[in-house]
């Protein structure tokens, strides 16, 4: 896990105290890593693979809003009460990653605030890109909608 940011540039013994609440685990292509709303208790770096990042849209299926691949942070939602996840996730390829435990990391975190704010603030970069990216994805999918209705008279 060399280039990853989440676990770049902590303090001292930062990252091997992280890594103490990982494993890792292989995920099948195709299979749901998690659903929106649903309870988010564990976080995931990915080694190798890729997975879809997914939104609800009323009257239609998941949309796809970014991709992940190795070295990125899947699940943010972990971090911000009420510990729910705010999108979906799906394995679109084999995945190997390090799954982490996330009510112990916030419990960790909370008891080093050191180390508590230097993981927010990685977490927090990946939430403003994978806001951008959403946005953008989302006015993308809105525009091609908007193009295929009539206007009116």
């Amino acid at each position: 896990m060399g280039t990853t940011p989440l676990l770049q540039g902590l303090p001292p013994n930062g990252r091997e105290r992280l890594l103490a609440f990982a494993h890792e685990v292989t995920v099948p292509e195709g299979t749901r890593l998690f659903e929106e709303g649903g309870t988010a208790d564990q976080f995931w770096i990915i080694r190798t693979g890729s997975v879809n990042l997914d939104v609800r849209l009323a009257g239609r299926r998941p949309a796809v809003v970014d991709v992940l691949g190795p070295e990125d942070l899947l699940g943010w939602s972990w971090l911000v009460p009420p510990y729910r996840w705010r999108m979906g996730a799906e394995a679109f390829t084999l995945v190997r990653a390090h799954e982490f435990d996330a009510t112990a990391v916030r419990a960790l975190c909370g008891a080093d605030p050191v180390l508590g704010l230097a993981v927010t603030r990685r977490v927090l970069d990946v939430v403003a890109r994978r806001l951008s990216a959403t946005r953008h994805r989302l006015v993308d999918l809105d525009g091609a909608g908007a193009r295929r209705q009539p206007t009116a008279p």
